[in-house]
């Protein structure tokens, strides 16, 4: 497997600060993006989720069950970015509050896909692992193509059409009976076990499709879908759990790379157990203790009622990421399953055998 070795070129994270200004420009991504998530750090609105393939001018949070939403918040991709708007500048660009985007590359075009009984819209890079797919539901069990080439390990799906649906994500880091399990995004709950054959048809993804029953949630008939897919690529992605330990001195992953940016949720139901979001961008050297909230529409590093209290603190290292003060924040305590996603700031050594370096 052919490693990445300049990872900023199909992920990046891009800070900036609001200026209320109209037709903004964002600069610095690298590439143009495909899928853009954007957070306002300082306040609490939701996070804001763009791609490619709905158009600039849609969006969904990933903090509620909403349905997609047309605004003018965004108006374009970029060769370098993307240019956001003025109106509802509070959730992209309002002046004073400071703001994280997370960058990813798939394919800059989208293409018709019949690999599956479906017929899908993807955007893809194969070289990174990523695919954005559309697909519309029929409500009978069906498969759809992905066009990644090789089989995701994280499937995330969000109805677009319809208020009240979650985010279903199924993850062969899940454990436990192939396509009966998944978890949610905009929610603290733990993994939901023990599914039948209406939500994922208990049948696992191949290098081609993945195959939806018929929960309206995956596959109601005529409902309109999007779905992010990830396979883990050496230097660029890592996607896998950890079992915490209860310590200040927590348990250390190796992900062979030194992360931009990490996702993290413990298996368990409680109001603690968010989806902890970490980069290298807004925390510049360990400890780095800001993180959002996947599921939370809140500002930087909030626990417990104040940034002032927060103590959501891991390292983030040359060759993996050490949680610090484990079992003072949402992981769990000692002896609970903790599920992360993981992209790349550097790897480890790259072809050109130079090492990486801790900050």
């Amino acid at each position: 497997m052919a490693q990445i070795n300049k990872p900023n070129q199909y992920f990046n994270t891009v800070l900036y600060t609001g200026d209320s200004t109209s037709n903004r420009s964002i600069t610095g991504v690298n590439f143009q993006p495909d899928w853009v998530w954007i957070k306002n750090r300082t306040d609490t609105y939701a996070h804001m989720i763009y791609d490619n393939i709905r158009g600039a001018g849609n969006f969904i949070e990933s903090n509620s069950t909403n349905a997609e939403t047309s605004g003018s918040h965004m108006n374009s991709f970029d060769s370098d970015g993307f240019t956001i708007s003025y109106a509802s500048s509070n959730r992209v660009n309002v002046s004073g509050s400071t703001y994280a985007s997370w960058n990813w590359l798939a394919s800059n075009t989208t293409a018709s896909n019949t690999d599956g009984s479906i017929t899908s819209t993807v955007s893809t890079s194969t070289t990174s692992g990523f695919s954005i797919v559309s697909y519309t539901g029929t409500g009978a069990t069906a498969t759809i193509g992905h066009g990644l080439g090789v089989t995701p390990e994280i499937i995330i799906v969000k109805k677009r059409d319809t208020a009240g649906t979650d985010w279903i994500t199924w993850g062969s880091i899940l454990g436990g009976t192939v396509g009966s399990e998944f978890i949610k995004i905009n929610f603290t709950g733990a993994k939901t076990t023990g599914l039948n054959s209406s939500w994922f048809n208990n049948t696992a993804p191949t290098s081609s499709v993945f195959t939806v029953g018929t929960q309206s949630d995956l596959n109601g008939s005529s409902a309109t879908y999007i779905a992010y897919c990830f396979a883990e690529k050496k230097g660029f992605s890592k996607f896998g759990k950890f079992t915490s330990n209860g310590s200040d001195d927590g348990t250390f992953t190796y992900c062979g790379f030194k992360p931009a940016w990490i996702m993290m949720k413990a298996n368990v139901s409680d109001t603690w157990s968010h989806w902890f979001i970490f980069d290298n961008k807004r925390d510049t050297y360990n400890l780095a203790d800001l993180p959002q909230y996947a599921n939370l529409a809140i500002q930087d590093g909030y626990y417990g009622g104040t940034p002032a209290t927060n103590y959501s603190q891991i390292d983030m290292l040359s060759n993996g990421f050490k949680i610090r003060r484990d079992g003072n924040w949402g992981l769990g305590g000692n002896g609970t399953e903790v599920f992360y996603m993981a992209f790349a700031e550097q790897p480890l050594v790259g072809t050109n055998d130079i090492p990486t370096t801790a900050r």
